[in-house]
Order: C-alpha cells, then sequence, then structure tokens
C-alpha cells in the first residue's frame, strides 16, 4: 500500500537538500569574503555589496511567488509578455529592488565605529539589516515547506469526509486548516522552539550576522525552491546543512563534531520511530473502532 518510488524521491532529498544548501552557503560565505571582508575598507564595501544580496533575497522570494504561489490563491499576473515565467522576471527585479531600497535606507543609520578588539564590530552590525530579509525569506520557506507537510494530511482528510468517502487526487485546502497551522507553529515557537533555536544558532558553530546570513539565505533558497517542486523536505535538515557549509568555509575546526553526531543520529532515528508510532496508533485506533 505504499508508494515506495515516491518514498525513495522524499528520503533522497533529505539528502540531497542539506549537500545543496551547504554548498550554497559555502560560496555565499566565500564571497563575503572576498568582496567585503577582506577588503582595505570592509564597512563602506559592505554598504556597496549588501544591497546586492538584498535584492537576490526579494527577486528569488518574488519569482517563486509568481510563478508557485499566487496561482492557489487565485491570482494570475500578467503583463502581456507571454509566459508565466517572462512576466514574473520583470515584478521579480521591481521586488527585489524595493528591498534593497528599503535596506540602504535601514543601513543609512549605521555608524563605522572602530573598534581595535573587533575589526569587523561595525561590518557585522551591517550584516545584521540584512539578517532582518534573510530571516523574513527563511520563515517564507519554512511556512511553505514544514507547515504544508502537517496541514496535508488534515486537508486530504476533510476532502474525504466532505466528498463522503472518495479519495480525490488533489484536494483544496480550506482557510480554517491553513488558521490552524499558523497558529501551531507559532505556539511551537514560543513553547519548544528554543531548544532548537539554541541548537542551530549557537552549538553547531559560531555565527556572527555575516556568517548566519549565507547560512539562512542558502536554507530558504533551497528550501523554496524544493517546495516549488513539491518535495516535503526538512526546513531544520537543510538549515543544518547551510550552516555546516557555513563551518566547513571556516575549518573543520571550526565545527563542534559531537553536536552534528547527534545531530545525524537522530535524523536516522525519527523516520523509523515515527513509522513504528503510527503503526501502532493505527491497530490502537483499529482494535478500538473497527476500522
Amino acid at each position: 500500500m505504499v508508494h515506495w518510488g515516491q518514498v525513495g524521491s522524499i528520503a533522497l532529498s533529505w539528502v540531497i537538500s542539506p549537500l545543496l544548501a551547504g554548498a550554497i552557503a559555502y560560496s555565499l560565505f566565500k564571497s563575503v569574503n572576498v568582496f567585503i571582508l577582506d577588503t582595505h575598507d570592509p564597512f563602506q564595501r559592505a554598504k556597496r555589496v549588501i544591497p546586492v544580496y538584498m535584492w537576490m533575497v526579494g527577486f528569488m522570494i518574488s519569482m517563486v511567488t509568481l510563478l508557485k504561489g499566487l496561482k492557489h490563491v487565485g491570482l494570475d499576473i500578467d503583463l502581456g509578455l507571454g509566459s508565466t515565467f517572462a512576466n514574473a522576471v520583470p515584478i521579480s527585479v521591481g521586488a527585489g529592488l524595493l528591498v534593497a531600497a528599503l535596506g540602504v535606507v535601514l543601513m543609512r543609520r549605521i555608524k563605522d565605529v572602530p573598534d581595535e578588539m573587533h575589526r569587523y564590530r561595525s561590518v557585522e552590525r551591517v550584516f545584521g539589516v540584512l539578517m532582518i530579509f534573510t530571516a523574513c525569506a527563511m520563515a517564507f520557506a519554512h511556512g511553505s515547506n514544514d507547515v504544508a507537510n502537517a496541514v496535508g494530511p488534515v486537508s486530504a482528510i476533510v476532502s474525504t469526509v466532505k466528498s463522503g468517502g472518495a479519495v480525490a487526487a488533489t484536494a483544496a485546502v480550506p482557510w480554517w486548516i491553513l488558521l490552524v497551522g499558523a497558529v501551531g507553529i507559532v505556539v511551537g515557537l514560543v513553547t519548544y522552539g528554543w531548544r532548537v533555536i539554541l541548537t542551530v544558532g549557537s552549538e553547531i558553530t559560531e555565527l556572527t550576522p555575516s556568517r548566519a546570513f549565507a547560512a539562512t539565505l542558502a536554507a530558504a533558497a533551497t528550501v523554496v525552491f524544493a517546495s516549488g517542486t513539491g518535495l516535503p523536505i526538512s526546513t531544520t535538515h537543510t538549515l543544518v546543512g547551510a550552516i555546516l557549509g557555513v563551518g566547513f568555509a571556516r575549518g573543520i575546526g571550526a565545527l563542534n563534531l559531537g553536536v552534528i553526531g547527534s545531530i545525524f543520529v537522530s535524523w536516522i532515528i525519527t523516520l523509523p520511530a515515527g513509522a513504528a508510532l503510527a503503526i501502532v496508533f493505527f491497530l490502537m485506533f483499529k482494535g478500538t473502532f473497527g476500522i
């Protein structure tokens, strides 16, 4: 009764997505070193280069939204340029420019304050502004994938009940299910989320705004791409892979191998543990209700 081919592609994505995010994060952080940190005046160079990264964030989110997302809410933007892709490009370019312009306005408030103990302190403050946008991109990616994983079975059940037991290949998602998913992720974040924040944010490798920017943008790009193709990957898997990529860019000594080993073991355990518990609960319900 299991579609093993589909399961295989999902399992493969769990391996590919952290590797892809790590490679992108590695490249991004290396570009930060080359174009900003290793220059004669890192602060002024940061103010010139970081808007380009901001444009990338705005362009990426806009493109995926226009190509994959708006059709599900009944919106179709047509500029008369032919294909959906051709219509999306100029809009996304404009969206990226708006994001970059907003970032420039915010960065103007940051002044270069010399610090003999930390040469890049002012530069990292500029990257802190960029982190606002990359964090929003990561939140967008998380909602488009992980929350969709949670509400997917619920929407299928509701559709089956409404149709009198007929199982449809696709089903519309009622707005109240989306609201339940949104409330659930917020409650989870404010109650137990701090544990994951602590592990991902500080225990894998030391993160600064410039390093965290590379990790979050790489993870967001990977997750958004996967969402557009329909792969239900894990956002946490992908972000950990991106952080590992940043750590490798600094050297293997910058990584906490003990924590990384524990994370990998947990990834291996969760799939069979979830399957085993699902079997137990199903047999309990079957015995209780005779289904």
